[in-house]
């Protein structure tokens, strides 16, 4: 019997071992794909093709255009700077994982979403106001996550998380299209991504829940300021 039992132990422990090197490549998995670099560029995106009366009529050139703009202001140009900063070092890592770390990528960002939303989306008229709505809650975001970033280190994850969320409930409201399952998909992915955070990150769940409500308050703060 304790030989039986001695046997099985380890194969246990080898299962549990397992489970959990899947569990965390999925973690890291979600936390690539929803890195809050690409939140913007996924919800203009979801505008741009699903939506069913923002953008009717616009060609195909000027969708992308659209597009490409927003990847460089919302991905590329923050990316390229978290990049630039790593190597004259004034950031120990570009995964951003101390606070201090995280200061100068946020300066940074602010600007590029401020020009986003006040200069690209704002002066085209053509353009649905929710775009313009969107962008200013993402820099509001960004300025409250820089102040938080002085006190904790809050979940930049979460931020984005909840301000697509933010965006949903906004368009919702507005009645110009059906946003149950949009807004499904939404909670489902802020479930994963939070989870996801709280597996392979070293943030709390203080910093993930106010993170969330961070990012739709201030959502919801541009929709009331903008419409």
């Amino acid at each position: 019997m304790t030989k039986e039992i001695d046997f099985i132990q380890p194969l246990t422990d080898t299962t549990q071992q397992k489970q959990h090197i899947v569990l965390r490549f999925f973690a890291h998995f979600f936390s690539v794909v929803f890195h809050p670099l690409f939140i913007p560029f996924y919800v203009v995106a979801f505008l741009v093709y699903y939506h069913p009366s923002y953008f009717s009529g616009f060609s195909y050139y000027t969708k992308v255009k659209l597009l490409l703009t927003t990847a460089l202001n919302t991905v590329f140009f923050p990316a390229f700077a978290i990049l630039v900063m790593k190597g004259l070092g004034f950031v120990k890592s570009i995964f951003l994982r101390t606070q201090q770390d995280r200061i100068g990528p946020y300066l940074s960002s602010m600007i590029f979403y401020f020009w986003a939303a006040r200069v690209f989306f704002k002066f085209q008229p053509e353009l649905t106001p929710v775009l313009a709505i969107f962008m200013t809650g993402v820099f509001l975001t960004t300025a409250a996550a820089l102040i938080a970033n002085i006190f904790f280190k809050i979940s930049m994850h979460a931020i984005g998380c909840g301000g697509m969320i933010g965006i949903f409930i906004i368009i919702m409201f507005s009645n110009t299209m059906l946003m149950t399952w949009p807004l499904c998909i939404a909670l489902l992915i802020t479930g994963l991504v939070c989870t996801s955070r709280l597996i392979v990150s070293d943030h709390t769940e203080k910093d993930i829940y106010l993170g969330l409500a961070v990012g739709l308050i201030c959502q919801f703060a541009a929709g009331i300021v903008l419409i």
